[in-house]
């Protein structure tokens, strides 16, 4: 196992920097997947083994969402907002959120929100969400749902 500047096992500190971020990928299917291409997420938890929840710092570029609207079933999700302006989007509209600025979403609320940079450039926010086995989510907008690993139809026809 390898070890830190002081000893200790395992890598309990890294330069957040030096990961590779994966852009624009995403399990959604098209014609959804267009939606996202401009979001770039490095895992953050991943290189620590963390596996009760999970963070990201997301970068968005300008006309990017950082998904499509949704809510889950079973996981909360938190965005801490780094960079730049971002306008989450709810069903009670649309609110601005500025570096500083942190948003919630708490577990079977079933209020679709998303994040959307309608700005000029690139804005920086961590996403923080837990990993609950059996948690679905929905797409209020889109006829489309998640659970198991898989996209379904709101009818349950797989994509």
């Amino acid at each position: 196992m390898p070890t830190d500047a002081a000893g200790m096992a395992g890598p309990y500190a890294l330069d957040a920097t030096t990961l590779e971020g994966s852009r624009g990928a995403t399990g959604y299917p098209e014609p959804y997947r267009a939606r996202v291409a401009g979001r770039t997420k490095v895992k953050l938890g991943d290189p620590f083994g963390l596996t009760k929840f999970g963070v990201n710092a997301t970068r968005l570029e300008p006309g990017a969402e950082s998904a499509l609207r949704h809510w889950h079933t079973l996981q909360d999700e938190f965005i801490y907002v780094l960079e730049g302006t971002l306008v989450l989007v709810t069903d009670a509209g649309e609110r601005e959120l500025r570096a500083g600025m942190c948003a919630g979403f708490p577990a079977g609320r079933a209020d679709g929100h998303h994040l959307v940079n309608r700005g000029t450039a690139a804005a920086v926010y961590l996403e923080v969400g837990d990993r609950t086995a059996g948690d679905e989510a929905h797409y209020p907008d889109e006829d489309l749902q998640h659970r198991d690993g898989r996209f379904f139809h709101r009818d349950g026809m797989p994509w």
